[in-house]
């Protein structure tokens, strides 16, 4: 019998427009080539593959074309990755088609609020990227997604002192609000990607 979605590890990568989320996925996914791992990823959208062109032409010669796909959700993003995760769970099936072997498909999520989570058949574990740059008060908002995801990610650290946000205070704030793991990144000089790396080892990959 042919694998199925249920038989590969799944992660997902949420959070708003502008966060990051696709320039994690860009530097966390020739990480986790080099330690051996076949990869798939799919990115949602409303009705774009301009993040899926993207990262085919990025992960060039590091992860087969037709293992980078677009979704297009047709209606609010978190539409694909939580109340109907189908178009998802359909692509990741097509994966495993061709590459039964795959050991992990990465789900961004397209852009959207506070509020995008999983559902828990797609995605066996969950980042939520947010920006420092909009704003210090992000955490202590206490969006769904801040507060449920498995690992919180704070990223474009090198933006805070521009926009006056204290990384001490949105620290403090994730922790008081969440009971996971957040991690501080600059993707523009890979600073943390190696640590989000170990969290999706050790909680998924090699669990």
């Amino acid at each position: 019998m042919s694998p199925t979605h249920r038989d590969v590890a799944t992660v997902g990568i949420g959070g708003p427009v502008g966060s990051g989320k696709t320039s994690l996925i860009a530097d966390l996914v020739p990480r986790l080539r080099e330690a051996g791992l076949d990869v798939g990823v799919i990115a949602n959208d409303i009705l774009t593959q301009e993040d899926a062109d993207a990262l085919r032409e990025r992960f060039a010669g590091i992860v087969p074309d037709e293992l980078v796909a677009g979704v297009e959700t047709g209606a609010c993003p978190h539409t694909g990755i939580r109340e109907d995760p189908s178009m998802n769970l359909e692509q990741i099936d097509a994966f495993l088609d061709s590459h039964p072997a795959l050991d992990v498909v990465i789900v961004e999520s397209g852009g959207d609020n506070l509020g995008a989570t999983f559902d828990p058949e797609l995605a066996d574990y969950y980042a939520f990227v947010i920006s420092a740059a909009e704003g210090e008060d992000i955490p202590r908002k206490r969006g769904p997604g801040v507060v449920d995801a498995d690992l919180l990610v704070i990223n474009k650290t090198d933006l805070a002192p521009h926009v006056g946000a204290d990384l001490d205070v949105m620290a403090a704030d994730a922790d008081r609000v969440r009971e996971g793991p957040t991690v501080f990144t600059n993707c523009k000089d890979g600073d943390g990607i190696a640590q989000v790396r170990e969290y999706l080892s050790e909680e998924v990959l090699f669990a």
